[in-house]
């Protein structure tokens, strides 16, 4: 379209693209930094809200934990409490992927010290995924509206998304971009300069929020269409997901996170 890799990557030349497991369903560029506010905002920032929204009425609402019926005494707050540190968690994560450019210009010492020890004096950034993981609201994503939608990719693991090993004026350099749509179970990663690459998936639901990918178009420079291989196919697990950013692992051990940026934005059929 974050670790079994889904990684949808695209391929990186006007070449069919290999037939090798290689491809991921993931799918980001700079991120801007993170803004606080109690309210919710689309373009080039990431508010940071205070817990998870629904769409209704073509505006957003906060969302609700599973827990949201019983009485405070009965559940301490929790959700309030969850929503909180989530909050402080993702400006935390946002802080610490900010130099990395989407995890392109990561070398192996930087990933060693920002994955296992201490960042700028924040957590380690697998320190800060987990914790945040860990006060998902959404237990079943793909049951939930703010899936749909398309996400911008800001950092991930994939080496076949990020090419590192290639120079940099030969990498993806634009925006990348993965629409999911749970409704339709449809799926489609989207490179932009220099090589406008796009390559669209099913969906194919393992439990509430693991799905196996398989791959079926490629479109070289968005006009060349291409049959995907057979061997093209992949699993990814949505592993947070609120209104404004989502944390995916992949089934080959990659990390991926995105920020929305259209949840009115429909995969083609």
């Amino acid at each position: 379209m974050a670790p079994a890799s889904l990684t949808l990557s695209l391929p990186r030349a006007p070449l069919p693209p290999p037939a090798g497991p290689g491809y991921s369903v993931a799918a980001c560029s700079h991120l801007p930094a993170p803004s606080r506010g109690s309210g919710r905002r689309r373009g080039p920032g990431i508010a940071l809200a205070a817990a998870p929204a629904g769409r209704q009425g073509g505006r957003w609402r906060a969302g609700v934990s599973s827990f949201s019926f019983l009485p405070s005494f009965f559940t301490g707050n929790k959700g309030e409490k969850d929503a909180e540190k989530a909050m402080r968690l993702k400006e935390e994560l946002l802080t610490a992927i900010a130099p990395l450019d989407r995890g392109a210009e990561a070398t192996p010492e930087d990933k060693e010290r920002v994955e296992q020890s201490l960042f700028a004096g924040l957590l380690s950034l697998l320190q800060i995924v987990q914790q945040l993981e860990a006060v998902n609201q959404v237990k079943e994503p793909l049951k939930s509206d703010l899936l749909n939608g398309k996400w911008e990719l800001l950092y991930t693991t994939s080496t076949s998304i990020l090419q590192p090993q290639r120079p940099k004026y030969l990498r993806p350099f634009g925006k990348i971009y993965q629409a999911i749509n749970a409704d339709t179970l449809r799926a489609q990663n989207m490179e932009t300069w220099p090589y406008f690459n796009q390559v669209t998936a099913n969906l194919v639901p393992l439990n509430p929020r693991r799905v196996a990918v398989k791959f079926d178009y490629f479109k070289i420079f968005s006009l060349i269409p291409i049959k995907s291989p057979g061997s093209g196919k992949g699993e990814l697990e949505i592993t947070y997901l609120d209104d404004e950013l989502r944390v995916s692992r992949g089934d080959k051990g990659n990390l991926f996170v995105l920020k929305m940026i259209d949840p009115t934005y429909r995969v083609p059929l």
